[in-house]
């Protein structure tokens, strides 16, 4: 009888913590309500299924609570697995993947591939999708990117957004996906960095946030020191960092776009460790938050 009680007590515990759960996130819910926040979905997340399936649950989650959510999607490993299986190795300066003729052709096969088959997932679970790349509808307009002066073929600078076709796709109710592929004033087609793009995306819809999905929990003064986690960081103290030569390699790029992001009319820029499940969920809708939270000042 004790043990029926004591299993009782704690089934019904767990019911309050959900609701507890529940109204914690309510105010968020308030706050956010019909508001942009466009995802940079990329990195580890992409190439495991079950990670893949909880970040688009997030996803939906936040469309069905009144956020208006854009995705923008990398697929690197896949392009650079596609590439090997036509013999020819990746190739990267400075991060950027040299991408000639061929590879452009790969990446951008890839690219829908992986584009609709985020769709699919979305419209599994009840929400209506629609996938684009940044050639559709003149969405994204880019110059040729060069790597410390350096050729690197078909990689493109964002110059313009035209964001027409996603506010009339967030309008009619729709969750848009977005491949980072754009056109250059000879209509040629360009591989655009995902960070890039998502950053590009979400100044030019102001949006209210922007959350880069990645494979690190977020900023560290000192990698090697968990003690040194930076929860929240001003646009001022991610400058003292960048000048101080606390970030380098692949971090740095990411942080200088939270900044120019911040700087340029996004309310709050987030980078989350999307291989921890519900990732998104867990900063937006919680006081505690699990990343790096970016804020003109605080």
């Amino acid at each position: 009888m004790g043990d029926n009680q004591n299993k009782d007590r704690s089934d019904l515990q767990k019911i309050y913590d959900k609701a507890e759960v529940l109204i914690e996130a309510l105010p968020y819910i308030r706050e956010f309500n019909r508001k942009v926040i466009v995802v940079k979905y990329g990195g580890s997340a992409m190439s495991d299924e079950t990670l893949q399936k909880n970040v688009i649950k997030d996803v939906t989650l936040l469309k069905l609570v009144g956020f208006k959510p854009i995705v923008v999607h990398g697929g690197g490993k896949e392009i650079s697995r596609w590439v090997g299986k036509v013999g020819k190795e990746a190739e990267f300066v400075n991060g950027l993947r040299v991408t000639d003729a061929e590879t452009m052709e790969i990446a951008e096969m890839v690219l829908n591939k992986v584009n609709k088959s985020l769709v699919a997932m979305v419209q599994e679970l009840g929400v209506r999708a629609v996938g684009v790349s940044g050639k559709d509808g003149g969405l994204l307009h880019v110059e040729k990117r060069y790597a410390d002066g350096k050729d690197i073929g078909f990689v493109g600078n964002i110059t313009g957004v035209d964001t027409k076709l996603l506010s009339d796709l967030l309008d009619a109710d729709f969750l848009p996906i977005v491949a980072p592929i754009g056109l250059d004033d000879h209509y040629h087609t360009y591989n655009i960095n995902a960070d890039d793009a998502a950053c590009a995306v979400a100044k030019a819809m102001q949006a209210d946030k922007l959350a880069f999905l990645t494979d690190i929990e977020g900023v560290y003064k000192n990698p090697e020191d968990p003690d040194t986690f930076q929860s929240r960081l001003t646009v001022q103290e991610a400058n003292e960092l960048i000048k101080q030569g606390f970030i380098g390699g692949g971090m740095l790029p990411k942080l200088q776009n939270c900044v120019d992001a911040i700087e340029n009319g996004v309310n709050r820029v987030h980078i989350l460790d999307g291989r921890k499940p519900h990732a998104l969920l867990l900063e937006i809708f919680t006081k505690s938050g699990i990343g790096t939270m970016f804020l003109k000042q605080e």
